[in-house]
């Protein structure tokens, strides 16, 4: 199967980058309406709705939330491509609906996707609060959860572009996670599930980002809801969109979500997954902060009067102005950068360091500079 071909013809061209919120995915759910599959499940600290989308007769169970965290707005694009191929009808959609029942909620965090930040509108996260449930829309994933009583539960995230695949240096693209279910991340029935899926998906992957898809840190921590579902018995699956290379609106990781859903949902409904692949689950590079968004290299500086070399990296902050993201590019680290990539990279060769405040790089400085006379600009050359 052409995975590729089965994106470009099923992504909703309507959405695009990293500001997605209820306002606007619900004119695609209500589209997608037709047989009232669509339904408010609760409402967020500021009042907002949060919409489940069910659909599909089969057997087996499959739960999947995005947004939970209101800035990772990746897998919820994804999630809504792949509700486009449920509804366009083809064979393998109708094989899926007759195979599955799913239960999505493409915005858990409404209230934070419409402030882009990680927490909701308590500044609580979500993703450490499947214990307490002290927040409204912990408590409406739970409910959904014992009501539904779900097969499979894949819980979608974004993870920031600082990851790595080992060191590599490749960008942990797509990153995965089996979550532990006790304190000594003991291997079960119910995780061996998680982890031979994760392997079968990898797989997949492969032929398209080879070296790019990276394995979570599985410390258990039952806060986590990833954490609590396998706990409770559920298979969890644990996903993270990162960065591609020049893709900071996260198109093209997009695209590779949607592959590892369909691909994930094809493999289930074939039974096609052998029964341990631990080995080939480990044999995944787990993730390393390894990158910065920009790394300069031999830098010359005047340091109290005596010139030397030196090395610095800017990282994007994601600021949301006016309604858009706006990347922001500041300066973050001085010095030492030998166990560190950048996504952008320059090689100075001893030029010159100017900038408009005192010609000396500083933390948490807006990376607007020269280099001899080459003029960078919010990270960049101008």
């Amino acid at each position: 199967m052409d995975l590729e071909q089965l994106f470009s013809q099923y992504k909703e061209q309507s959405i695009e980058g990293r500001y997605i919120t209820l306002d606007t995915i619900y004119p695609i759910l209500e589209k997608l309406n037709s047989n009232k599959q669509l339904e408010i499940i609760g409402k967020s600290v500021l009042e907002n709705p949060i919409y489940k989308y069910q659909f599909g007769t089969g057997k087996i169970k499959i739960l999947l939330w995005s947004q939970m965290h209101g800035n990772e707005s990746t897998t919820t694009k994804a999630l809504i491509d792949f509700l486009n191929h449920l509804n366009g009808g083809s064979e393998l959609s109708k094989k899926l609906l007759q195979t599955f029942t799913f239960c999505a909620i493409p915005i858990l965090n409404p209230d934070g996707a419409k402030l882009y930040t990680r927490e909701n509108a308590n500044q609580v996260d979500l993703n450490r609060d499947s214990k307490d449930l002290s927040q409204p829309e912990s408590k409406i994933l739970r409910a959904v959860f014992e009501n539904f009583q779900p097969d499979f539960c894949f819980n979608l995230h974004d993870q920031r572009t600082i990851f790595g695949v080992g060191n590599t240096g490749k960008p942990a693209t797509i990153s995965f996670l089996a979550p532990a279910y006790n304190e000594e991340r003991e291997i079960n029935a119910t995780r061996i599930k998680a982890i031979n899926l994760i392997a079968s998906i990898n797989d997949v992957l492969q032929n398209y980002i080879p070296g790019q898809v990276g394995r979570f840190d599985d410390a258990f921590n039952i806060n986590c809801i990833g954490d609590t579902f396998q706990f409770l018995g559920v298979p969890t699956v644990l996903f993270e969109a990162g960065h591609f290379y020049h893709d900071y609106k996260r198109e093209e990781t997009r695209k590779y979500v949607f592959m590892s859903l369909v691909s994930s949902f094809i493999k289930l409904s074939e039974n096609d997954i052998v029964y341990n692949k631990l080995d080939e689950y480990l044999s995944i590079p787990q993730n390393k902060v390894v990158f910065y968004d920009f790394l300069y290299k031999n830098i010359r500086i005047n340091y109290d009067g005596i010139e030397i070399i030196t090395n610095f990296a800017a990282q994007y902050k994601e600021e949301l102005i006016n309604n858009q993201i706006s990347f922001n590019a500041y300066i973050v680290h001085i010095s030492d950068l030998d166990d560190y990539f950048g996504h952008y990279e320059f090689d100075a060769k001893g030029a010159f360091y100017q900038d408009d405040v005192d010609n000396f790089p500083k933390l948490n400085q807006k990376a607007n500079f020269y280099l001899d006379n080459i003029k960078f600009v919010n990270g960049l050359i101008f």
